[in-house]
């Protein structure tokens, strides 16, 4: 399964989720690929030092010399392995433009390695450029993180847009695997309205687990770390446990 977490909204906790799904399969025994696609590459330096990197994912898509072993990245959780991103990454933006088959880059340099993990997730910059794209044309399944505020839907129908031009033109597989409501308090108003909302437009393809607002969760990518190792017996924990036992029961 090749998840996609995109909402061209910032600050939803698409990173957050990412990082943290990646953790929870990877403890649960499966066999994980994060891929970072974002530029400000949050999610690589949950899980490596940056200063320690040869290649990025940049290099890994843009140069023919350069192969998959010599980007990817063990962790020091021992099924968990990282494509880096790094700024040069946002460089490849204008180069897809320009070619053809921009949009199918990603999805070829990984189509003869997917089979080796039981789960890739892409971590996801906040537009709906070509980075974005070729990460939906990757994916076989679309996560979508939304934020529990007055703004919620906001760009919804953008990213929905995206998607199905996606499916009918470059990856007609690509399947919504579900909304994950975000930084949700519940003795708000705000939180609840949203959540309306939110269950109003998606219904089914809501995940019952809700990610609740949590220091800990906000702390944990300050000590570039997974909330799983960072604070493990924290609210945040026990829910991306719960939202990736939801996923595998799913799956």
């Amino acid at each position: 399964m090749v998840i996609t977490i995109a909402n061209q909204k910032g600050g939803v906790g698409k990173t957050t989720t990412s990082v943290n799904l990646t953790a929870a399969f990877s403890l649960m025994g499966h066999k994980t690929l994060l891929i970072d696609m974002d530029p400000q590459a949050n999610s690589t330096v949950s899980f490596i030092d940056p200063h320690e990197l040869h290649y990025s994912i940049f290099d890994f898509l843009e140069s023919g010399d350069v192969s998959f072993d010599d980007v990817v990245q063990k962790t020091n959780i021992n099924s968990l392995f990282v494509l880096p991103s790094s700024i040069s990454l946002a460089k490849l933006e204008s180069k897809l433009i320009s070619e053809i088959d921009g949009h199918f880059r990603l999805k070829d340099k990984i189509d003869s390695i997917k089979h080796n993990y039981d789960f890739i997730i892409i971590d996801t910059p906040p537009t709906l450029g070509m980075i974005t794209i070729n990460s939906l044309v990757a994916a076989t399944h679309l996560l979508v993180p939304i934020q529990a505020s007055y703004f919620a839907l906001e760009g919804t129908d953008d990213l929905l847009e995206t998607y199905e031009k996606v499916r009918a033109r470059s990856n007609p597989d690509l399947s919504i695997l579900g909304v994950v409501i975000t930084l949700y308090d519940k003795r708000t108003v705000i939180a609840k309205d949203s959540e309306a909302h939110i269950l109003k437009l998606f219904k089914d393809k809501v995940f019952k687990t809700y990610i609740s607002r949590n220091v800990r969760l906000e702390e944990s990518p300050a000590y570039k770390e997974s909330i799983f190792t960072f604070a493990p017996n924290s609210k945040g924990a026990k829910e991306y446990r719960q939202l990736a036992e939801e996923i595998v029961k799913n799956a």
